[in-house]
This record gives C-alpha cells, structure tokens and sequence, in this order.
C-alpha cells in the first residue's frame, strides 16, 4: 500500500514528500510522533524543496554579472552609501510597487556590486530579476526583431519584476537603439521595475541620447518615479586589489636587483 502512495506522490510531482515519506517509514524515530507531527514534517520538507528550486532558477536566469549579496556590501569605505536606504530598498517595496531605481557614481565605486546585491534579494523573495549591460540588451532587442523572436522576448521581459541594465549611456545611444529602450522601458512603465546603473548623473543623460524626442521620452518615464543612490568617491578595486602599490614596487626592485646580477 505504501509503494503505491509513494508512486502517487512523484506522479504528482512530490518527489522530495514521497522520499521523506519513505525516510518516515524506514525510521524509528518517528514512530512517536503524532499524525499531525508527521504529517507537517512531510509538508515542510517538500516546500522547502520547492522553495530552493524556485530561488536556484530564478538566480540562474537572472544572469547576475558577480556573485554579491546584501550582507557582503561594505559600508565603512567612504562613498555616500547610505545603510537605511540600502536596508529599506532590501525589502523590496519599491519593486511591489514597480519603482525604478538609479544609480550613479563614478568607475569601480560599486554600482554592480549593489545592483546585483539587490538583484539576489528580489530572488530570494520570491520576485524573478534579469541583470543585462545596456549595449547588450539593445543589441538583443534589435536582433530579435529581424529574427522574428522579438514577440517571445518582449513576453519573457514584462514577466521579469526587476530588470538591471547596467553602464547606462556608457556610450552615446544612437537613435535605433534608443527606439527600441523606449519601447521596453514604456512597456515597463508603472508594470515592472527597472534599475540603472550608470557613471552618468541623470543631468547629462539627455545629450548622451542622439534623439531629442527620445530621450524626452526615455527620462520621462524614468526619473519621476525613481529611487536614487548617487555613489562618490574612489574605485572599490583599489582597496581590493591583490597587489597594492608598495607590494609592486618591491616585486620591482627584487626584478631589478636579478638582472643586474
């Protein structure tokens, strides 16, 4: 009778319940414990499988570009990070409510890092996210529309709660790239969440975007329901670099000491 049941329970797909089923069976430690006991042991174990499936596949095609979490994000080194800010955009409020948020600050000040840190959050609270880079992401956009697959990206993107795109107007945006970012950005307007990640403050955005009208388009519909955190400061890579200058220097030295010898 119990081969059976089990056999019921992956027809339905409760792979980890039948196992934990038969682990229940096979155990004498469980023959003390009420139905009830036993009974919610087996439901916790299968959705706490699920659970772990759903986040697995969800960070798997968020594509994150590094491997950052929230806990990992340093707030002593000096750069305008504010830590209640990053603590309530954590909760992922601003996402429920399809905010867009921006952040700016100069090279290797740690846009990504934050970005992906957040990313990695939404994941783990249930909300599916996509980190893209801008050119990479037009280029998708723009190669989709000649192959004929563009109906089935523009699904897959309205279905992601969170979209990144990260080196925002690294380089200028010629006008048919823009065209198309206008597209996806009004098609996740107040539906979706959008983060930017750019070296640019919001100011010169407009001229880095070669259509006036675009990019009118484009920050309306951008900015006035967007979260900001503008970074400063030096790049992070300094102070994690595996050799710092006084090390290089010696490295030096000693290489220069072997060839005169």
């Amino acid at each position: 009778m119990i081969e059976q049941t089990i056999e019921k329970l992956k027809r339905m797909s409760l792979g980890t319940f039948a196992r934990s089923l038969r682990e229940q069976m096979e155990s004498p430690q469980h023959v003390a414990l009420s139905f009830d006991e036993r009974l919610g042991f087996l439901v916790d174990q299968e959705f706490l499988a699920r659970e772990d499936r759903r986040l697995k596949r969800n960070l798997r095609e968020a594509t994150l570009k590094q491997k950052s979490s929230l806990e990992d994000v340093d707030f002593d080194t000096s750069r305008n990070l504010k830590r209640q800010q990053l603590l309530e955009l954590a909760e992922c409020r601003w996402i429920k409510l399809h905010h867009n948020l921006i952040i700016t600050g100069p090279t290797g000040v740690g846009k990504s890092f934050i970005s992906c840190a957040l990313a990695e959050k939404a994941c783990r609270s249930q909300l599916r996210a996509k980190y893209a880079k801008a050119s990479d992401l037009a280029r998708e956009l723009l190669i989709a529309r000649e192959d004929g697959s563009y109906p089935k990206l523009r699904t897959k993107l309205s279905r992601t709660h969170l979209l990144i795109i990260d080196e925002w107007l690294r380089d200028p945006l010629p006008q048919e790239q823009a065209r198309e970012l206008l597209d996806l950005i009004d098609d996740r307007f107040r539906v979706s969440s959008t983060l930017f990640a750019s070296q640019l403050p919001v100011k010169e955005w407009h001229q880095h975007i070669s259509d006036p009208t675009l990019a009118d388009a484009i920050l309306d519909r951008v900015v006035h329901d967007s979260h900001r955190i503008q970074l400063t400061g030096d790049s992070m890579r300094k102070a994690t670099a595996s050799i710092t200058t006084q090390q290089a220097e010696t490295k030096q030295e000693q290489a220069s000491l072997c060839s005169d010898h």
